[in-house]
């Protein structure tokens, strides 16, 4: 039963912008599934469910995978917002930002989580990127460039 709920609550949440317990209930019930919004707040918080900013400008639930994802294309934006020039000696980018953008960017990179990519760090306007190899950065600073 339990399982079926929560089943029936990502469906919900994947396919509604739901923005209260209650209303979440509601749509519950409208399946057939008779519940308490005791119950409503358990699943949500054994779901990991995240209140999101939606599409229309107020909140939403959302699982945690989608909501990181719309941070990271908020980082993506930032990111090309930032950003003045891409280069690379050795196994080093150099990305060149807008005066103080650099922590921005660089938090952009790391949500990113690319494989090749060991660390960065940013200075306010500068932010250096270490990947394994020089070919890995020729690669990683190409599929920068095609970002922006």
């Amino acid at each position: 039963m339990k399982n079926a709920r929560q089943a029936a609550i990502l469906s919900i949440i994947e396919q509604n912008d739901v923005e209260t317990q209650e209303d979440l209930a509601k749509k519950l019930k409208d399946m057939g599934i008779v519940v308490t919004q005791a119950t409503v707040s358990r699943d949500i918080k054994e779901l990991r469910l995240l209140k999101v900013l939606s599409a229309s400008g107020g909140y939403k639930y959302a699982t945690a995978d989608k909501a990181e994802h719309g941070l990271s294309e908020r980082f993506v934006r930032m990111f090309k917002d930032s950003v003045l020039s891409i280069s690379f000696a050795g196994n080093i980018i150099v990305i060149k930002t807008l005066s103080g953008s650099a922590n921005v960017a660089a938090e952009a990179i790391d949500s990113m989580r690319l494989p090749e990519i060991l660390g960065t760090m940013a200075g306010d306007n500068t932010i250096l990127a270490i990947v394994h190899s020089e070919a890995e950065a020729a690669r990683t600073v190409a599929s920068f460039q095609d970002m922006l």
